[in-house]
């Protein structure tokens, strides 16, 4: 799993800075509309909206923005775009596999574009089911290990983590989707601050990623997600973390 905590946390910090283009508030309100939409208005009894709010609250999204949002999904606002959920799936420079989920209103540019960008960074597009059986969901929360010991996860694993481990100078705790929030929950309530906290498409078996490769499978990967239309990217690379930072530019 090397490297995969450290890149979740560049992202992390890197949507941050996006929140101030406003790009990321775009993301944000298409993946609460969507989750709105199939699931009801109300998150008490939606994890995928509680969780979509609890991602834009994180990135300081207006609550008149949030509430938009909801209202579109469930249709109580005129003029609500048909944003759907796209799944696209293909390989990166040294044959890593790369999933992209993307909310569109328009499937086939949005398509043309992601298979555009695979191919300009030296990556293919794959055919539906090609990489998605080398991923399975799971929450995945990151703690840095310079201001945290084992001892501070115990919140963790009381409220159902599956597992901890460590990655350099980071905590990398994997929890069941069901469970993501009470985890979450759990080591805020006990004083731990966390680095990044994501439900993601984590990879079973990993592919090594050589020197040579690195910058490229990164630029491809940061280009899918600054896509207006990409909600997440998962990549099943086996990297050392000062090679990824390097290769991030960090």
């Amino acid at each position: 799993m090397a490297g995969h905590s450290k890149w979740a946390q560049i992202k992390h910090k890197k949507k941050a800075v996006d929140a101030k283009r406003g790009q990321l508030f775009t993301k944000l309100a298409r993946a609460i509309q969507v989750a709105a939409r199939e699931g009801g208005g109300d998150p008490d009894g939606n994890p995928a909206l509680a969780h979509a709010i609890q991602k834009a609250k994180e990135a300081r999204m207006p609550k008149e923005n949030i509430e938009r949002a909801i209202a579109r999904g469930v249709g109580a606002e005129a003029g609500a775009e048909a944003i759907e959920k796209v799944v696209y799936e293909g390989y990166g420079p040294g044959g890593v596999a790369i999933l992209v989920e993307a909310l569109t209103d328009n499937r086939n540019r949005t398509g043309g574009e992601i298979r555009h960008l695979f191919t300009r960074h030296g990556g293919s597009m794959g055919e539906p089911g090609s990489v998605a059986w080398v991923f399975e969901k799971k929450g995945e929360i990151v703690v840095d290990a310079r201001r945290y010991d084992e001892d501070a996860l115990f919140a963790a694993i009381d409220a159902g983590a599956e597992d901890i481990s460590r990655d350099g100078d980071l905590w990398e705790i994997v929890t069941d989707p069901a469970d993501f929030a009470a985890v979450r929950d759990a080591l805020a309530a006990s004083g731990v601050e966390v680095e990044s906290a994501e439900i993601v498409m984590r990879p079973t078996s990993r592919t090594p990623v050589a020197r040579e490769d690195a910058g490229r499978l990164l630029k491809l990967l940061e280009a899918l997600e600054d896509h207006d239309d990409v909600e997440a990217v998962h990549a099943n690379f086996d990297m050392d973390a000062e090679l990824l930072e390097q290769a991030a530019g960090v």
